[in-house]
Parts: C-alpha cells; structure tokens; sequence
C-alpha cells in the first residue's frame, strides 16, 4: 500500500516587544502571529495562566480546537457512509493539562461531548457507535499520545 503524504506549512514571526529599561527581566511577550499562505492571519499567544494575552488563542486552544473539528468531519464521514443524516452536531469539548513543578506539562485527555441530531430514529444506536469509527480515522487523534474520549448523545 502506498501512503500519501501532505505537507502543512505554518510561518511564525515574533518580535521582542521590550525595550532596554526592561531587559533586565525574565519575561517576554508570548504574543505572536502565524501565517498559513492564503488565510487571514492568525493572532496566538500563551494561556492567561502562562502569563499570555486571554484574548489571543493559545495552542492548548488550538489544539483542542483541532480534535474537536477532525472529530466532526471524522464523523460526519463515516454517517454518510453509512446513509446516516446528521441534521445537528454539536461537541463542548474538555481537555486536561497537567503541568509539572519543573514547568513542563502534557495533556493526560481530551473529552468529547458531541451532541447529534439525526432524522432517522432507527439510527440512533448505529449513529452513536460511529463515533468509535470516527475516532479511528482522526488524523489529529491518531497523533496523540493521551486518551481522545467520546460521551456522545444522539436525538432525533
């Protein structure tokens, strides 16, 4: 079998935004940008509780961002392979990050908590199952070392 490959480019640009009175300290602005050729510009920094900017998104952010969204779309194939109609989904998605004393830290698991509308009640069990199916074929949960879970509801 011959794999394909894809190649994903991402461009960071980050520029110290102190002057000479404050060099002295051990902090620098987390804040930044990242350019992926032909989409707006994305705005990202640290998490509030890593001394970043709580307006900006940080990458505990897009990372959850990203299982949540490769989930759905994992999903939403594996319903149209099997003749589901999926009306609604929904997900309000968790992950937990544990940090060490020594400041290094990892995610131990995501949550999933999708909520799916369907037309056809005789789906319900079927649908529900999928969701296992789709996890399998998650690029993103297939490159994760911790648990990507699934507390799915489903209703007609």
């Amino acid at each position: 079998m011959t794999l394909k490959k894809h190649i994903f480019k991402a461009v960071l640009n980050w520029t110290s935004k102190q002057n000479s009175a404050e060099s002295s300290r051990k902090f620098y602005s987390k804040s930044h940008q990242i350019k992926i050729e032909g989409k707006p510009v994305l705005d990202v920094s640290a998490a509030k509780a890593f001394k970043g900017d709580p307006s900006l998104y940080n990458p505990e952010d897009l990372l959850l961002s990203s299982l949540v969204s490769c989930h759905m779309m994992s999903y939403l194939y594996v319903c149209s392979q099997n003749r589901i109609e999926v009306l609604e989904y929904s997900d309000n998605a968790e992950a937990t990050l544990e940090v060490s004393p020594d400041g290094s830290g990892r995610f131990v698991e995501v949550r999933l908590y999708p909520k799916i509308k369907i037309s056809n009640p005789d789906q319900i069990k079927l649908a529900l199952e999928l969701h296992f199916k789709a996890n399998q074929l998650c690029f993103i949960a297939n490159s994760c070392n911790f648990p990507v879970l699934h507390e799915a509801s489903c209703e007609v």
